[in-house]
């Protein structure tokens, strides 16, 4: 495996030239985010000589025809004048002058979508307002499709509109294919992410045997919870020539944030801002960590600092979130989390803390919709599938909640804390053999809490086991003397 990805990354210098590349392609369509990171990896790598770097690519006679036009509606695309870009592209025959005039007619219907939500709506009822342009984008894409005029970008928008139609299945093939025609575009590889649900449906697709496949496997590995796998791709990563990529450091970050090594994700991420000092992605998950640790002083620090950058980020407004949370202020936490929601009302993270937040004031209606807007953003968002168990918890609807704590132990099968929380469902419903079954694998799995082989004791004293619940007990003290816990 190491053999077969130091052989995709044996010329570093062409991967740069190629990311180099990609980015001009991509900034010439307004892909910003795919331009960010294709221009730092670029930038963790060696420099390259003038007469090496890649030139320009060529116009085509229908390039120069469009000139004029291109040129005055890419300056409105770039004002977020989406609507005046549109019509002076009507017409244009280029394929990048085709791919700005469809891609500003859906940025368009997805900022008046925001913009309706924003001003109409409370903060819970995102789901209603839906982006007009998408079935006649469609439509007018499917032909072009049907017609293979569509390029690399093409695709990516075409799979963009089908998924945001619910047509996973028609998206997804669009998606492997646009990665075939231009496997460069990271954008693409990251839609692709959103729609493999698990490792089975991974491989039976056919992707292309290209380096940057290599980002996307790591990448979703992290998003599956395959730390283990995630973080020896990244680390064969950096072997290949990518030590000094901040992207890569992030994500290793996020990777053992995921995997609840608090300390050491701590640790990367104070690194990591020393190098990137005015970098905002990626904070928000830095602060959970912060306050998971109680870390009032630097939480306050980290918020400061976030506003003195840009305080009309969600990331910003995340973090400061997470600051009166720690605080116990929650009425303002959740001001600011829906102050995140207003900037962008498909951000995961806010929808999942505002609902941690609505629990704290005891607002289960209100929490219910906010975890329930979370899965609609991501599926696998294990945090919002435990916190509506908690939630039905509360409420005393049993059935509800083992639902829900089975869907978050699906994606979390080695958490300790959702096995507890099933077996504390399973004694409520009387079924004493699953809720034995849990506590037993919380406590095999490293139960994080250290709650499992006491309620596990309980149980087999209900069950008059005496025996059996003298050996959790006994196994109980060990483990909480090994620890050095006193009691």
């Amino acid at each position: 495996m190491m053999a077969a990805t130091s052989g995709l990354f044996s010329d570093l210098r062409e991967i740069k030239k190629q990311l180099l590349s990609i980015s001009w392609l991509c900034r010439e369509r307004g892909l910003m985010h795919s331009v960010k990171w294709a221009s730092e990896l670029a930038f963790s790598l060696e420099s390259i000589p003038l007469n090496e770097l890649p030139s320009m690519p060529a116009l085509t006679e229908e390039d120069a025809q469009d000139l004029d036009a291109f040129t005055l509606a890419k300056s409105y695309f770039d004002l977020k004048e989406y609507d005046r870009a549109a019509y002076f592209l009507r017409g244009c025959k280029s394929q990048k002058a085709y791919f700005l005039y469809m891609y500003s007619r859906y940025l368009s219907g997805e900022k008046r979508k925001d913009d309706e939500t924003v001003d109409s709506l409370g903060p819970l009822e995102k789901g209603q307002v839906k982006n007009e342009a998408l079935r006649e984008l469609r439509v007018e894409l499917s032909k072009k499709h049907k017609a293979r005029e569509l390029d690399g970008f093409g695709l990516y928008l075409y799979g963009v509109v089908l998924r945001k139609l619910d047509l996973v299945k028609e998206a997804l093939d669009v998606f492997v294919e646009a990665t075939h025609v231009l496997p460069l575009h990271w954008g693409t590889w990251l839609e692709l992410c959103n729609l493999i649900t698990d490792k089975e449906m991974l491989k039976f697709l056919t992707l292309p045997d290209c380096w940057i496949k290599e980002f996307f496997l790591a990448h979703i590995y992290t998003e599956q919870q395959l730390i283990e796998e995630a973080l020896q791709k990244y680390q064969s990563l950096i072997d290949a020539g990518f030590s000094k990529s901040t992207y890569i450091i992030s994500q290793i970050a996020v990777a053992y944030h995921n995997i609840r090594d608090i300390d050491k994700a701590l640790s990367i991420f104070n690194e990591l801002r020393k190098q990137d000092p005015y970098r905002i992605e990626n904070m928000d998950t830095f602060s959970n960590l912060l306050y998971v640790r109680g870390l009032k002083p630097e939480l306050s620090y980290l918020a400061h600092n976030l506003c003195d950058i840009d305080k009309y980020r969600v990331e910003t407004c995340c973090v400061i979130g997470n600051y009166y949370s720690l605080r116990s202020q929650h009425e303002k936490a959740a001001l600011y989390f829906q102050r995140a929601l207003k900037l962008n009302p498909r951000y995961l993270g806010a929808w999942t803390l505002m609902g941690h937040e609505y629990m704290e004031m005891k607002n289960t209606s209100a929490a219910i919709q906010a975890y329930r807007h979370a899965i609609e953003v991501n599926k696998r968002d294990y945090r919002a599938w435990y916190g509506l168990g908690q939630t039905y918890e509360i409420l005393k609807m049993p059935f509800y909640c083992l639902y829900y704590y089975r869907r978050a132990h699906q994606l979390r099968p080695n958490d300790s804390r959702m096995l507890v929380a099933l077996g504390e469902c399973y004694e409520k419903l009387n079924q004493l053999v699953g809720a034995k079954k849990c506590y037993w694998r919380a406590y095999a799995v490293g139960d994080v809490e250290k709650m499992a082989l006491v309620k596990l004791a309980k149980l087999h004293e209900q069950l008059n086991e005496s025996e059996q619940a003298a050996q959790c007990y006994i196994k109980y003290i060990q483990d909480i003397y090994s620890c050095g816990v006193s009691t």
